[in-house]
């Protein structure tokens, strides 16, 4: 009985503009790459993402062609990106490793034709990129926690509250200020206050 294939999508990439048109052969190359990839692994191509004059330093989730590949993983049942190498993924370790665990994070898994493993080792520099990463994330996260804490602060010195449900003077400073013009003027010894009703 004949194995069944997996299906997979080809994500393209080509930096220069100067390597892009009908007569370059980037994307070619590329495309060839990773249907010999395929067939040797047991994939069928379902679909294909080309982002044109794209840096391989620009994150992701800014990648026009990126995005709508993720967009159509998410209905066309394939699982698997392959990429010719993994610089045409990401040429920076950073976006390379943050862009994994991204996909990682979608159950999605990308394989470089050129070293199939590359995503899945972990090296120690990727080990360290992550810590790194992660300690980078956790001291944004602590910063600006201390930044709206003083903000807070500064805001409670100056008007006395911050948090908390408004008062009336807040909701309707103009409602505050006529009560108060009322209460000046009203006559001596005549109250505003209803007098209890005596029955019969």
């Amino acid at each position: 009985m004949p194995k069944q294939l997996m299906p997979a999508v080809a994500y393209l990439r080509t930096s220069s503009a100067a390597n892009v048109g009908a007569n370059k052969d980037s994307d070619k190359r590329q495309r060839a790459a990773i249907e010999a990839f395929a067939r040797g692994a047991g994939f069928i191509m379902v679909d294909e993402f080309y982002d044109a004059a794209v840096s391989g330093a620009d994150p992701i989730d800014k990648r026009p062609g990126f995005v709508e590949m993720l967009q159509r993983l998410a209905t066309n049942g394939a699982k698997t990106i392959i990429v010719e190498s993994p610089d045409r993924f990401a040429r920076d370790l950073t976006v390379q490793l943050t862009g994994h665990d991204k996909l990682k994070g979608l159950g999605i898994e990308i394989i470089p034709a050129t070293a199939p493993d590359y995503f899945i080792e972990d090296t120690p520099t990727a080990v360290l990129v992550r810590q790194v990463l992660g300690a980078i994330a956790q001291f944004e996260k602590a910063s600006a926690v201390a930044k709206l804490a003083a903000a807070r602060k500064r805001k409670r010195e100056r008007f006395g509250k911050c948090e908390g449900r408004k008062s009336h003077r807040e909701k309707q400073p103009e409602v505050v200020s006529l009560a108060r013009k009322l209460r000046r003027k009203r006559p001596k010894g005549v109250s505003y206050r209803c007098a209890p009703f005596r029955g019969n």
